[in-house]
């Protein structure tokens, strides 16, 4: 075993990386301070279903909070945010002495110290009712195990409100069900048919009609729900095996197959090596063991969502239940993220190490279209009306233009819908353009039009028109198709005020808005400022360089993010949201890591020749704003998003920009790390002169020849590479200066 040591601590090379997650890391969350706004995920890799323990009433998104003392239910959960809410969630929870089913009474303390979170199992003691509870999931099913005293003894299967429906099978031990329970995005026939089968004979039968308890083996009402009850000896285990299918009873009934004949001890032990089998696809070595912690719990994020959202019929097949029209149809669906978060580092990450599953994602995006007329930009589980930007643009592009010659799948159709998407205002607001009329004619989104966020609109669905424009050239579209989108893609030009340097409110007439204070949240951006939005250039960097007066300016604003007071500035009338009360207490000035517009800012030193500026910032974020505890995010995780960034900048660089092949440079976290990509090639970073104090790089070597260039190819990494680093307390103010070591700007290609 080789060990070293960092930082005081010595941690061994990691051997089991599943036994380093966390997944209560950033449930210390709540309305107004998220430090994650995540629960413990108790799932397979992208599985349909999650479990989570449930301390939150029925209805509530912080589902889980660390903070809570109470459980109510052990919760199937398609959740991807509190923001976001549930769908098609129902609870299982034991109950021992009298007999109380509604949520309020039947609810039990627990403690952090008997409680045990791990992705593939969770164990609780209820202490209330005497009873440890244990689970371990499939993707689509679950089993339970629950350890009774000696006592009357009871299971309580709540299918939550909004309509819902029991019906108890005392001869088969089992309990069927549906909940239509959902936050929208679902059409009018949704339902999650569910199945519980027990391994103990039921001597107690009841279901419940909201608040009252009846002797009826069926309920079918607003809140229904059902109880089953026996009498169970000290140390009793009962086991139950739990499935869920969006499409029927029978299907849901298929879907309990995957627990096969497995018992409790053997399916846990296989969820735990299929979880050891992801996580070894990336190894590190030579960290602390709160970095490997923080490491894999990020990695464990990373590889959640967007979940699957299709089953297997009797013969196979791979069918779902759309929900955007709410018929049955083949094929592939995934839900439950949303583009604005994930299209900067989390899709660019599953394009790097898991190209396999993402072209199944194109070819549920796909189906997306074809089955509601849009591309979703935040999908959960269908179309739902929140945050901005047209970024299935990148998500679609980025794609095909990093794993073309590997998959085939009907590009010409995504194309087209992307087109649609970039010329047309969608069904809600936040599908399509909003505003796109005026962007299209004017080139901005004015702010005198009563559309929002005019600023932010304007500088992502310039980035996207880029990501169009790549995506077009590719495909060969006709010439004057692609130039409409080149052009467009300047459009951030637009929204450019060179009097304070920074993205600025515009009006119809083409005058700035006069009131502006660049550190003021809101109206013309969206959850930020213009100091976090006005670096929303990710495609052409040197144009915005250019339009800042040239590379010290652009640096002298870089630092002013930093070296400005981190003091909060609400729009006028508007209120302190979550993210600003983030940004402020982080003690880092106004770079706001807890929210995804700024966070690929730290980066962008590389481009005007100070790249050790990155690798300073880079070292301070992870180490400041991650940490492996329930408080251990500094905002909101958001479906894989802000993991996927420790994860990137620890293994050393970040897309800044997806739809390109460029990846930009930071500086590794560990001494080694080792990707294993799908197509069996390595990628091994080598950094053994990695320190806390050396952070900075003083010389690389690619593939054993001198590399000064501040980026990486996505093409030339997948056909493996070693990348050897010399690592310095000290930066190397030569290295990667020259602007032909910069990397990717459009204008530069002009």
């Amino acid at each position: 075993m080789i060990c070293y040591t960092l930082n005081g601590q010595t941690a061994s090379d990691v051997n089991e990386p599943v036994d380093y997650v966390n997944p209560l890391m950033g449930t210390d969350s709540d309305y107004s301070l998220s430090s994650g706004n995540v629960y413990p995920s108790i799932a397979m890799p992208w599985g349909m279903n999650f479990w989570t323990p449930q301390t939150g009433e029925n209805g509530n998104g912080w589902t889980y909070m660390y903070t809570a003392r109470k459980i109510r239910g052990f919760k199937q959960t398609h959740q991807p945010s509190p923001w976001m809410n549930d769908y098609g969630q129902f609870s299982i929870m034991p109950v021992t002495g009298k007999l109380h089913f509604t949520e309020e009474e039947r609810q039990s303390w627990f403690s952090h110290k008997a409680e045990k979170a791990t992705p593939y199992y969770y164990r609780v003691y209820l202490a209330d009712h005497d009873v440890t509870t244990e689970i371990t999931p499939t993707e689509r099913a679950a089993r339970f195990r629950f350890t009774f005293p000696e006592n009357d003894s009871y299971i309580v299967v709540d299918a939550f409100d909004k309509g819902s429906y029991v019906k108890i099978i005392p001869e088969e031990q089992k309990i069927i069900g549906y909940t239509t329970r959902n936050s929208g995005g679902v059409p009018e026939n949704f339902k999650n048919y569910f199945v519980i089968v027990f391994d103990k004979a039921f001597e107690m039968n009841k279901t419940f009609r909201d608040s009252v308890l009846t002797d009826n083996l069926i309920s079918e009402s607003d809140h229904a729900g059902a109880v089953i009850g026996f009498r169970t000896t000290k140390g009793e285990q009962v086991n139950a095996r739990v499935a869920s299918s969006f499409i029927s009873f029978e299907q849901a009934e298929r879907n309990l197959e995957e627990t096969g004949t497995l018992d409790f001890d053997r399916l846990k032990e296989k969820g735990r090596d299929m979880w050891n089998r992801e996580l070894k696809r990336i190894t590190v070595e030579g960290g602390t063991t709160d970095q490997y912690r923080t490491f894999y719990s990020c990695l464990y994020r990373s590889l959640l969502f967007p979940r699957k959202f299709y089953e297997y019929d009797k013969d196979g097949n791979v069918v779902h239940y759309s929900p955007y029209n709410g018929e049955v149809r083949p094929g592939y669906m995934f839900t439950d993220t949303g583009f604005w978060d994930t299209f900067r580092a989390l899709f660019p990450f599953l394009n790097l190490m898991y190209p396999d599953l993402n072209e199944k994602m194109q070819e549920g995006l796909l189906n997306a279209y074809n089955e509601s007329g849009w591309l979703p930009e935040w999908a959960s589980p269908g179309l739902r009306n929140i945050m901005i930007g047209n970024n299935s643009a990148s998500i679609v592009s980025e794609a095909y233009l990093k794993n073309k010659e590997n998959y085939q799948y009907d590009i010409e159709t995504l194309y087209e819908a992307l087109a649609h998407g970039a010329n047309n205002e969608g069904p809600v607001t936040a599908v399509g353009r909003a505003g796109v009329k005026y962007y299209n004619t004017l080139g901005y989104v004015p702010a005198d039009v009563d559309i929002r966020q005019n600023v932010s609109r304007t500088l992502e669905y310039a980035y996207d028109d880029f990501a169009i424009y790549q995506l077009a050239k590719a495909l060969k579209r006709p010439k004057k198709e692609i130039e409409l989108y080149r052009e467009r893609s300047l459009n951030y030009r637009k929204v450019y005020d060179p009097e304070t340097g920074f993205m600025r409110g515009k009006l119809q007439n083409g005058e700035f808005v006069k009131e502006f204070d660049p550190i003021q949240w809101g109206r013309d951006f969206t959850e930020g400022n213009s100091m976090h939005y006005t670096w929303s250039v990710f495609h052409d960097i040197q144009g915005l360089i250019d339009l800042m007066g040239g590379k010290d300016a652009f640096i002298r604003q870089l630092d002013t993010v930093f070296t400005t007071p981190s003091t909060i500035t609400p729009r006028k009338g508007g209120g302190i949201i979550h993210e600003m009360r983030e940004m402020q207490v982080a003690g880092m000035g106004q770079y706001a890591h807890g929210n995804q517009p700024i966070q690929h800012m730290i980066y962008l030193y590389n481009y005007a020749g100070q790249p050790w500026k990155t690798q300073y910032w880079v070292r301070e974020t992870m180490n400041r704003m991650y940490w492996p505890t329930p408080d251990g995010y500094c905002g909101d995780e958001d479906n894989g998003q802000t993991s996927a960034w420790y994860v990137f900048s620890a293994l050393g660089f970040y897309p800044v920009t997806p739809a390109t092949d460029q990846y930009v440079l930071g500086a590794p976290l560990f001494k080694k790390a080792t990707l294993k990509l799908e197509n069996g090639n390595e990628i091994i970073i080598n950094a053994p002169d990695n320190s806390a104090d050396n952070r900075y790089i003083r010389h690389m070597r690619l593939n054993n020849k001198t590399y000064d260039k501040n980026y990486l190819s996505h093409k030339e990494l997948m056909k493996g590479s070693v990348i050897d680093l010399e690592m310095g307390a000290e930066p190397d103010t030569k290295r990667g200066t020259e602007e032909k070591d910069f990397p990717f700007s459009l204008s530069n290609e002009m």
